[in-house]
């Protein structure tokens, strides 16, 4: 069984406060986006896992897809698969790539071997392999609180408008991102503000971590500010970084050949 797990953006980002667990309480509008991986499932003798496309850092054993199938292993002894996964989605670009591989995993086992596990368990199950899994379950428009992996359904149409998607391989560290950061709670809640004209979301719609990133990576900022020059009706970034995306209307065109000539990793998300 073949499925393409998708990216997804951050419309976006406080960090409210510390919790005593060590994680952060944020408030985020999780968005589907278009771009995608590809993975194949498929039973086996044994249990493998093998990958192509984009390297992959790290143990293949400690794959998020493969400890995805040992969690539903260890619930329902499912028998053994082979997992492929072909990466295209660009790691460590605040874009959920990993996580959404682990959701479909969990998503494909749950059809492939009929466990009939509902949508809401399914749910606990990805929270446990991390923060944003959770969201690829249902994979649409979401507010996202906790650590982010508490999930409120929102009503969120961007439909006349492009979504353009940059990665120009700026590796940030979440861990330090976090560390720049001093919580606080906004005047105005992020639904609030999505549920205005869109026009007014370059004031009002704040990520947090722009702030201490922009000033450790001029260059990102740049990319925001080409945005808005080359006509995008809102601009950020994504997660803690480093993708950075801008939302045109449908008739504009992009510059995507000015991009790409940087050497950056582009890709144009319609709905």
């Amino acid at each position: 069984m073949i499925v393409y797990p998708n990216a997804k953006i951050n419309l976006g980002l406080n960090i409210l406060r510390k919790r005593e667990d060590g994680f952060h309480e944020i408030s985020s509008v999780f968005y589907p986006v278009k771009w995608k991986d590809a993975l194949e499932v498929v039973r086996s003798n044994e249990l493998k896992f093998t990958s192509s496309g984009l390297p992959i850092p790290g143990a293949p054993e400690n794959n998020l897809c493969l400890k995805a199938y040992l969690l539903l292993k260890e619930a329902f002894d499912i028998p053994p698969v082979h997992i492929h996964l072909h990466k295209v989605l660009p790691m460590g670009g605040g874009l959920g790539g990993g996580s959404s591989d682990a959701a479909f995993t969990l998503r494909v086992l749950n059809e492939l071997f009929s466990l009939n596990v509902d949508t809401s368990t399914l749910k606990s199950f990805a929270a446990q392999l991390g923060s944003d899994c959770a969201f690829f379950v249902e994979n649409r428009p979401q507010l996202a609180s906790g650590r982010g992996e508490l999930l409120t359904p929102i009503e969120l149409n961007l439909k006349g408008y492009k979504i353009l998607l940059v990665f120009p391989a700026v590796g940030v560290s979440t861990p330090w991102a976090y560390s720049q950061i001093k919580p606080q709670v906004p005047d105005r809640s992020i639904v609030e503000i999505l549920q205005g004209p869109l026009e007014n979301w370059k004031s009002r719609l704040v990520n947090d971590f722009e702030l201490p990133i922009f000033k450790a990576h001029p260059e990102l900022a740049e990319i925001k500010e080409a945005m808005y020059e080359f006509g995008a009706e809102y601009a950020a970034m994504s997660g803690s970084g480093s993708t950075l995306f801008g939302i045109f209307k449908s008739s504009q065109s992009l510059p995507l050949e000015q991009l790409e000539m940087y050497g950056y990793n582009c890709f144009i998300h319609e709905e």
